[in-house]
């Protein structure tokens, strides 16, 4: 074969296999989260029947319980401070909590002996997803779309009849690799586990949130929401100011509604109004 033809013939070979591996690339990217689904509910039903710490890396999926990043919403909505972002990320927030789980409350108390089984669950099966400081940033979350949930802060928020639900029946009813931790943790492991994400939330357990990093996070978030037309830059602003106290506010429903947080909204922000804790002009952000 004459030489050029031998380096056209290699050439041609080469870019033939660059195209296949691009192609595959492609391919994987495309069904990541269904590859992750399959592999968290294929180890969830390992877990089963497994001594604690015989696991190094927790397997708990991202996004678990359902919940929105942020507590009033790391996502703003068309006219204000909606949970916008994500569509997944909103029609979790919106779920309405089945009837058998709607008015359940946390029978264990949370305790020492509760906290120290709940980390335990916690850096067994969740850690991995949802970081150590419960704020959605661990290690093998980082691949997983929707993103891990900052479950610190939104169990601030929801009911225990909303958190126990998420855990129980994973997000399958949401298309994420949630696995339904059900059949592989107890009952009352479940129970200690939202003791612990509430105590990581408030600062009583954990690492817990870092303000720093997380006001960071929020002036991203409205600055991408300005950028993208979605929100004016004095509604970015108006966010900023008022969202630690409605936070706070929220916070303090913990465990007493059924409902999804965006139904809880409307009633805090009057309440605030009453208040004298937030102006009217801000609640109508």
């Amino acid at each position: 074969m004459h030489e050029d033809d031998r380096i056209f013939t290699q050439l041609g070979v080469v870019i033939n296999v660059l195209a296949i591996v691009a192609l595959l690339v492609l391919v994987v990217r495309s069904f990541q989260p269904v590859f992750a689904g399959m592999l968290h509910g294929t180890m969830g039903s390992m877990v089963q029947g497994m001594e604690p710490g015989t696991m190094s890396m927790g397997m708990g999926r991202g996004n678990a319980m359902g919940m929105g990043n942020g507590g009033m919403g790391n996502g703003m909505g068309n006219g204000g401070m909606g949970m916008g972002g994500n569509n997944a990320m909103m029609t979790m927030h919106q779920a309405e909590v089945p009837a058998e789980y709607a008015n359940l409350s946390n029978p264990v108390a949370a305790d020492d002996a509760s906290l120290t089984r709940g980390a335990e669950a916690y850096n067994l099966y969740c850690v991995s997803c949802h970081g150590e400081s419960g704020m959605g940033d661990g290690v093998a979350g980082a691949a997983l779309d929707p993103a891990p949930a900052p479950i610190a802060r939104t169990s601030q928020m929801l009911s225990d009849g909303y958190l126990f639900w998420r855990i129980s029946e994973g997000g399958s009813h949401f298309s994420t690799a949630m696995p339904a931790w059900e059949v592989a943790i107890d009952e009352q492991t479940r129970w200690d586990l939202i003791n612990y994400m509430q105590a990581l939330g408030d600062g009583t357990a954990g690492m817990g949130m870092d303000p720093a990093a997380e006001a960071a996070m929020h002036a991203e978030m409205v600055a991408a929401g300005v950028d993208a037309g979605v929100i004016t830059e004095a509604d970015g602003e108006t966010f900023l100011a008022i969202h630690d106290r409605v936070d706070a506010a929220m916070a303090e429903r913990r465990g007493t509604s059924t409902g999804p947080m965006m139904d809880q909204l409307p009633e805090v922000l009057a309440g605030m109004v009453e208040a004298g804790t937030l102006t009217q002009a801000e609640a109508d952000t």
